[in-house]
């Protein structure tokens, strides 16, 4: 138990990561996304082949593992686009409104009703977003960035939910990447083009922090949150990724000293934030210890 707890906290380190990498790599974020998902999708296709783990699917199932790739990458470009035109507090700060739109968009896709509960705790932190944008009015296009990396955050696990029932967590990832890798490379060219860049290659430390971004902090940290998941249940798994958006803050604020960049209404929406993940957790906390006592009776 000991040691799947420390994996499952390495993950989540990793998790929170990201954000740093995502500021200290000089690509647009278009273009940082498309050579992560390169190098990814190049290093887990190989690591399938030597595990004999490759395998071809039907091309209905390809295309629906294509269809969330698409969603993720999506995901992953507004996230970097949100800390290139923002920064990473600004960005991880958006991404926790994502309960909100889980909160709406998840019934409405599994057909279930809507739970007022989640629901008013996803307001609580979109109170906490206005107050921060309302006095930070610079990061304007950084929140809105952020606010569409939320949203994209919240549409894929729940549709990688029914996949998962018929695939292996890493013959999804590898379709899945690759087929947003295909899909960001044709639509590339036009996205630099709207935001005045060009196609690059990374300099000597970008291709470092890649390989870390893409091995490291993507394949690695996916494979040891699995491990833990094969002891700790997955409400823990829960509890413990809600401490991704406080370590990626933590590492801005030390590494790059954005504390700074902020007076004293940026953390009163911080707050608002945090009161509605603290509630989140108090309120699963119960339900699931509810759960556990109905099942023994």
């Amino acid at each position: 138990m000991k040691k799947a707890f420390i994996q499952l906290h390495i993950a989540v380190f990793l998790a929170g990561f990201t954000a740093v990498l995502g500021r200290l790599i000089n690509l647009n974020e278009g273009l940082l996304v498309w050579y992560r998902l390169l190098i990814t999708v190049m290093a887990l296709a190989g690591y399938m082949w030597y595990t004999k783990e490759l395998k071809i699917l039907p091309l209905k199932a390809i295309l629906k593992m294509i269809g969330v790739g698409v969603i993720i990458t999506f995901h992953w470009v507004t996230f970097y686009g949100s800390i290139k035109y923002g920064n990473i507090s600004v960005a991880l700060v958006c991404l926790s409104s994502a309960g909100f739109f889980s909160a709406l968009i998840e019934p409405l896709l599994l057909k279930k009703k809507i739970v007022l509960a989640e629901l008013g705790l996803g307001v609580l932190a979109i109170i906490g977003i206005y107050i921060i944008f309302d006095f930070h009015p610079q990061y304007k296009v950084g929140i809105i960035y952020g606010l569409l990396a939320a949203l994209s955050c919240a549409i894929f696990p729940i549709l990688n939910k029914q996949l998962l029932l018929k695939n292996t967590p890493h013959t999804l990832t590898l379709y899945e990447l690759f087929g947003g890798f295909i899909v960001l490379s044709i639509l590339l060219p036009y996205y630099l083009k709207q935001t005045s860049s060009t196609f690059v290659y990374p300099s000597q430390s970008d291709i470092w922090y890649l390989l870390i971004l893409s091995i490291l902090c993507t394949i690695i940290c996916f494979d040891l949150q699995l491990q833990a998941l094969k002891v700790i249940s997955a409400f823990t798994s829960n509890l413990m990724f809600n401490l991704e958006p406080l370590y990626g803050i933590f590492m801005a604020f030390a590494f790059f000293g954005e504390g700074s960049l902020f007076n004293h209404q940026f953390y009163i929406g911080v707050l608002f934030i945090l009161a509605a993940i603290l509630l989140q957790m108090v309120r699963l906390h119960y339900e699931d210890k509810s759960t556990h006592i109905k099942l023994i009776k």
